[in-house]
């Protein structure tokens, strides 16, 4: 057959799917199901025809057009379901806390490899604080020096505030993101990042301590530091479970089980976000609020621990189906 005699047998098909395709493009529901029907009908001849001129004229401009007609039915046909609200709800009362109960052993190494530096950082400065000028990163001597001086850096002015909660906000993120994506590296970064912020706050808090600072840093820092750092070790843990992952497929393919173990990290990394953006809007209204008195302030950071915790532990689970008499009656003998 001569390509035109091809192309004028088969026009029509195209022309109407095209038609279809033009009326589905923003919701495919505007098509009836007779309509849907037609669609995949149509696609499929039109696959079959792209295979047909590819073989016999595929030099032929016919080949271009038929090779765009597929590939746009076929974002059409396939395409993944459009975000909704009901699927943000379902992932935030079910999905969320589902996959980090799942992942609860990863998050417990993180948390391991953040709290034990910590309290031997503290340990250390609380006792000789000379420890602090090479326990501490270089970063972090400008803090040294006030907190010698009797001050805490903690202190933002009021019209700052929104730049600064802006900034904390973003900040979190970042280190959260590069907790977890540096699990890809065998989990060896990520156990640094966790070991470096351990030590980091746990050096300053002894620190604070000798120098009788302590509770006035941690009345800063609780109200936003239980949600803060409960997702720093959700994305430590994210990051390790990519890492052994990598290590240990057990008997999986190792591209398998990073996809298997990515799939549960990327929940719950995007989980981690808005708890992010709520603990940067603490930290930077509620915490430096000199007019919020002490006990509020930690009633908050012990309050939303409680909250945060027990959706983490409760939300999602599935409901024990109630056992009936007949269940527990057993069959008598015959």
């Amino acid at each position: 057959m001569l390509v035109d005699e091809f192309i004028q047998s088969r026009q029509n098909d195209w022309q109407q799917l095209t038609q279809l395709l033009d009326r589905s493009q923003k919701n495919i529901q505007q098509l009836s199901p007779d309509e849907v029907k037609t669609m995949g009908r149509l696609y499929r001849a039109a696959t079959s025809d792209l295979a047909v001129v590819q073989r016999d004229y595929a030099h032929h401009r016919v080949t271009i057009y038929l090779n765009q007609l597929v590939a746009r039915a076929h974002s059409i046909v396939y395409r993944s379901e459009p975000l909704a609200f009901d699927r943000f709800i379902r992932f935030a009362t079910t999905g969320f806390p589902q996959v980090y109960r799942e992942t609860l052993p990863f998050t417990l190494i993180a948390a391991a490899m953040f709290i034990i530096p910590a309290i031997i950082a503290g340990l250390s400065t609380a006792w000789h604080p000379e420890l602090s000028r090479w326990l501490l990163p270089e970063m972090a001597q400008e803090m040294v020096e006030t907190i010698e001086r009797g001050e805490l850096w903690t202190d933002i002015p009021i019209e700052e505030r929104p730049y600064a909660s802006s900034f904390i906000m973003r900040n979190n993120i970042q280190v959260a993101f590069l907790a977890f994506g540096s699990g890809i590296l065998a989990g060896v970064v990520t156990l640094w990042i966790m070991i470096f912020n351990g030590l980091l706050l746990g050096g300053i808090t002894g620190l604070t301590a000798y120098y009788g600072l302590g509770f006035d840093l941690w009345t800063f820092v609780i109200g936003h530091g239980v949600i803060e750092l409960s997702v720093i070790f959700m994305a430590g843990g994210a990051g390790l479970m990519l890492g052994w992952a990598l290590i240990n497929p057990g008997l999986r393919r190792r591209r398998d089980a990073l996809t298997i173990a990515a799939g549960k990290a990327v929940k719950l990394v995007i989980g981690c976000v808005p708890l992010l953006i709520l603990a940067g809007t603490i930290e930077g209204f509620i915490s430096p609020a000199e007019g919020i008195p002490w006990p509020v302030k930690w009633a908050i950071g012990l309050g939303s621990g409680l909250l945060l915790y027990g959706y983490f532990f409760l939300a999602g689970r599935q409901q024990a189906t109630p056992t009936t008499r007949s269940d527990l009656s057993t069959p008598s003998s015959d």
